[in-house]
């Protein structure tokens, strides 16, 4: 599974970019990146993401899946999400 999240360029705000959107996609690499490079020829940045990445858990040392968003006060690979 992958994430793709697209940006156009926005003179509005600081960074000189805007996220205009965040979607899963359920299909194969190969046709995530046409979709991408087809989105990249119509002016837009894209970035093509896995969305589930593996971390280890900073108490027990196992490992485990979440998506490559998470916030770090929610993960439990952390020490941030352990003290609070």
């Amino acid at each position: 599974m992958y994430t793709l999240e697209v940006y156009k360029r926005d003179g509005r705000v600081k960074s000189g970019e805007r996220l205009v959107s965040k979607e899963d996609l359920d299909v194969p690499r190969g046709d995530a990146q046409g979709i991408a490079e087809a989105l990249e020829m119509k002016g837009f940045r894209v970035e093509l993401r896995d969305t589930w990445v593996t971390r280890t858990n900073s108490q027990t040392g196992r490992e485990y899946r979440e998506r490559y968003d998470t916030p770090r006060s929610c993960s439990p690979a952390s020490d941030l999400y352990w003290s609070m």
